[in-house]
């Protein structure tokens, strides 16, 4: 009988059959490493998460430690446990008005169109007349551009006056006028948590002259020309926003206070004495801006138009908004992008947005109108064409999971009741320069509730074609990021778990 090594076929034979054998006897081995493989593979295009951590705690958790206490603001959530009295930890003390947010998102989504390519001409707002104390019907305002956006859900507490007030303000990328309401409210004053800010009880407020230069700058930062008080020739301002809220007053200087060591002498703002609408008990706005009326702007002396924030990624959690230079920065995990060229002359901060990743499918954006990246809106806009790749997609992969009803603008949705751990697939923003921004799993589903788990992005409803494809980056998609707004190194950077 011919020996193996004679014959190569019987040697190629038997070499087969006894790898064969090889693998039979050690199974658990080769399984270990597909196991490994593929969990590793999972960890890269997909995020595992409970449930229970998008819903907030019935308590506010501590502040971040990681912040810098000079020029830094604590960032709460409006409807939160955070902007209550500390003693109030019942679950029952707020709840979270969803479909008023997600409406006054598409309103503000349709302003930001309306203020790109000036399709509105709104010229009207009700106001009072403070020099005689009697309400008038309607007046006109010359209109350079459309309604402003509005208000988000976030707000920071500034000192105003001598001695200091506390005021809570909306803080508003998208925004340039700061403002607050005043006592004695010659029109109407909403509801608000702290006492209406009296100029009468501070010793450092003064009322801006019509004949003065910085009156004039109104008309850039509001998109209303001034007007003129009849009597005392005192400075007014008009803002009618896109939900329908207003803000009529006096446009005067005040002393502004961010921190002990932080104070603004003569800033400029709005004194409110006719204001209607939903702010959810703040006082007023901080504009945050690119106009020279906004804060960034009146503070560049100090603070070098040089500012941050991380958003948290429930209510119950606070943030923190940062002012002036930061060693952070400089660290090589904040991944800078420019700003884009088509929004230079505009108050809004653009970028330019090239593409989603999601689960490790690659979705292109084509946005030749522009991207503008905006702390005031809830959730993304996506061009229509864009949109629906991403939703299909997201569909696809999110096939185990049963759908519910949408809410609002939100069409992708599904009832997740029941399950402890979800698995969603890893989105990725992709700006100029090569960035790559991976969400967090809070950044990426809109949660109502157990039954109503949403995609947190929307499709642009834009009246005609024009400016369809303009995407607006809204805040569901940067919570836990620290956003870092360098003006005058004219671009924006993200740092990942930036909220710690």
């Amino acid at each position: 009988m011919a020996s193996s090594s004679s014959n190569p076929f019987l040697f190629a034979f038997i070499s087969v059959v006894c790898f064969f054998f090889f693998l039979i006897e050690n199974e658990p081995f080769v399984s270990a490493i597909t196991r490994k493989e593929a969990s590793e593979l999972l960890q890269q295009t997909q995020h595992h998460v409970h449930l229970t951590s998008f819903f907030p705690s019935s308590s506010c958790t501590s502040p971040p430690k990681g912040a810098s206490r000079k020029g830094y603001l604590e960032v709460v959530h409006k409807h939160g446990p955070c902007s209550e009295p500390k003693q109030q930890t019942s679950s029952s003390s707020f709840i979270i008005p969803h479909r008023e947010i997600l409406m006054r998102d598409q309103a503000r989504a349709r302003s930001i169109h309306s203020k790109l390519y000036r399709r509105h001409n709104y010229n009207e707002v009700a106001k009072v007349d403070v020099s005689s104390n009697r309400r008038l019907d309607r007046v006109q305002l010359p209109a350079k551009s459309g309604v402003l956006l509005g208000t988000g859900n976030y707000f920071v507490t500034v000192g105003l006056g001598s001695p200091k007030r506390d005021l809570s303000l909306d803080f508003d990328t998208g925004s340039d006028l700061t403002w607050t309401q005043c006592e004695p409210c010659l029109g109407s004053c909403y509801s608000q948590k702290q006492p209406v800010f009296d100029p009468s009880h501070s010793s450092s407020y003064s009322d801006v002259s019509c004949s003065s230069s910085q009156c004039s700058q109104l008309l850039s930062a509001t998109g209303f020309f001034p007007l003129c008080n009849t009597t005392t020739r005192a400075c007014m301002y008009g803002l009618i926003y896109a939900d329908e809220s207003t803000s009529i007053g006096f446009f005067a200087k005040e002393k502004l206070t961010i921190s002990p060591t932080d104070v603004f002498d003569d800033f400029l703002f709005g004194c409110g004495q006719n204001n209607t609408g939903l702010f959810g008990g703040t006082a007023g706005l901080l504009g945050l801006g690119r106009d020279p009326l906004s804060f960034v702007q009146q503070t560049a002396h100090k603070y070098h138009r040089i500012f941050s924030y991380c958003l948290p990624s429930t209510p119950s959690a606070v943030g923190y908004l940062n002012f002036g230079p930061s060693h952070r920065y400089s660290y090589g995990d904040v991944k800078y992008t420019p700003f884009s060229s088509i929004f230079k002359n505009s108050s809004f901060y653009g970028l330019d947005f090239v593409g989603i990743s999601l689960g490790g499918v690659n979705i292109p954006i084509s946005a030749s109108s522009g991207t503008v990246i905006d702390s005031g809106s809830e959730v993304t806009w996506l061009p229509p064409a864009a949109y629906s790749s991403l939703r299909d997609e997201f569909q696809r992969q999110m096939w185990r999971y049963p759908k519910a009803d949408p809410v609002e603008v939100l069409d992708t949705c599904y009832n997740l009741r029941g399950y402890e751990v979800v698995h969603l697939p890893k989105v990725s923003l992709t700006f100029g320069g090569g960035v790559n921004v991976t969400l967090d799993a809070s950044g990426i589903l809109y949660v109502v509730s157990k039954e109503q788990a949403c995609l947190g992005f929307a499709a642009n409803k834009v009246d005609g074609d024009e400016g369809d494809d303009v995407v607006i980056i809204g805040n569901t998609q940067q919570k836990t990021l620290e956003v870092v707004y360098d003006v005058d190194g004219e671009r924006i950077g993200f740092r990942s778990h930036g909220c710690k």
